[in-house]
């Protein structure tokens, strides 16, 4: 069965290490699925655009598109800016599948395969970068404005902390939530007075994974991990949000 090619759409960044795990995280998705065409896009600083990826589907002779946002909230850019990008492009005679992003859904139908396949992604890099037990852990996401996006992110540290077994706390390096410095202190509020890491809710490298990360190291953390990129639970979790879209 011809399968619809994937467009990987990323936020872009000035940072070159961000695109570079972009397609580093396609490659590995291509990977999972031989025979697979996988593109990627980026909303801002990095070529090609969305909209331009999707054109350059259309002049291949292609009837379909899936885009895929690589996204761990439904917050602007997943609500707003992807949707937008897709509307427009309905001249191009493509029809145009849009994905669920990569993060969660909160609340009583909250996606369980999903929030699976994070807490390994964020396990692994976790079991890279630290050597012996923690006492605490601090989600440092990028953050939002958008509140109820938020949720989700405090959804996905339950459920590592749940994993690890130890206290974890959600921070953030911009937007509505506590500070990653922050929720270094509420872990010594609630008694962890031993090791404290930083598990990175990024899927890329960039100016906000490195202030979460001076800023919790600053504060007392001892560690952190690297970005998500291509991890394979990654990969699988673009896969199966391609399938539903």
């Amino acid at each position: 069965m011809r399968r619809n090619p994937l467009v990987l759409v990323a936020h872009g960044s000035r940072d070159a290490r961000a695109a570079r795990s972009t397609w580093a995280l396609a490659r590995a998705v291509g990977a999972a699925r031989p025979g697979a065409r996988v593109a990627t896009a980026f909303l801002d600083f990095e070529d090609p655009g969305l909209a331009t990826a999707l054109r350059a589907e259309a002049d291949r002779g292609q009837r379909a598109a899936t885009v895929v946002p690589l996204l761990l909230t439904a917050a602007y850019h997943g609500r707003v800016d992807v949707p937008a990008v897709i509307e427009k492009a309905g001249g191009l005679g493509l029809d145009i599948g849009l994905a669920p992003v990569l993060g969660p859904v909160a609340g009583p139908r909250s996606d369980a395969v999903a929030l699976s396949l994070l807490v390994r992604a964020l396990r692994r890099r976790l079991d890279e970068a630290v050597s012996g037990p923690v006492d605490g852990l601090v989600l440092a996401a990028a953050g939002t404005s958008h509140v109820p996006a938020l949720s989700t992110v405090d959804l996905v540290a339950d459920a590592l902390g749940a994993t690890v077994r130890v206290p974890c706390v959600a921070g953030y390096a911009s937007g509505a939530g506590r500070s990653v410095s922050s929720a270094v202190g509420v872990l010594r509020d609630r008694g962890v007075t031993g090791r404290i890491a930083v598990a990175a809710y990024f899927l890329a490298p960039g100016l906000l994974y490195d202030r979460a990360v001076n800023d919790a190291l600053d504060a007392g953390a001892v560690v952190a991990s690297a970005p998500l990129g291509d991890a394979p639970e990654i990969a699988e979790l673009v896969l199966r949000r391609a399938d539903v879209a």
